[in-house]
């Protein structure tokens, strides 16, 4: 059927804890009863990865000094990078270089706060300077480009409003 079960711990980390709800509890003894379940490091992070190194003196230190206020914190500089770059995406409907900014800017809010974004915001910072770049050297067609989508988004806006494409697709689904 398979080998027996041993009574000897998984892991040879002696810093593992016993999760009791959300928090970690007091280590387990390896072959108790409460060596079954999941575990989880002393160090181990909110979920959002490793916070990035806080220079002692700072505003972060001092937000990081109470968990309560560091998590919170945490949470607010993810909240509001994650609105940045829903904006970025929503802005890919229109041609050009609009979506850029909105992103580049909630890379770089999460980058204050995350590693992982740190290296995402510098691969999307150098693509952002080759697309500027590219711009600047195409001024013409950039332009051209811009306008027509923002004129074709408000030729879509004023569709919609003037031929009530609203009101009519909620009485075709009957809602």
């Amino acid at each position: 059927m398979g080998a027996p079960l041993s009574s000897a711990p998984q892991t040879a980390h002696p810093d593992r804890f016993r999760v009791a709800g959300n928090h970690a509890a007091e280590p387990a003894r390896p072959g108790s009863p409460g060596d079954r379940g999941s575990t989880r490091c002393a160090h181990c992070t909110d979920g959002l990865g490793e916070p990035r190194p806080v220079e002692p003196g700072s505003f972060r230190d001092r937000v990081h000094r109470h968990h309560g206020v560091a998590v919170a914190y945490r949470v607010a500089v993810f909240t509001v990078g994650l609105l940045l770059v829903m904006l970025g995406i929503a802005l890919t409907v229109l041609p050009g270089p609009l979506t850029i900014p909105p992103v580049l800017a909630g890379l770089w809010v999460w980058s204050t706060e995350f590693a992982w974004a740190r290296r995402f915001f510098t691969t999307f910072r150098r693509k952002a300077v080759e697309a500027w770049r590219h711009a600047r050297q195409h001024p013409a067609s950039s332009v051209a480009v811009t306008l027509g989508g923002l004129a074709a988004a408000g030729v879509a806006f004023w569709a919609v409003g003037h031929f009530r494409l609203v009101d009519q697709a909620t009485t075709a689904l009957g809602l």
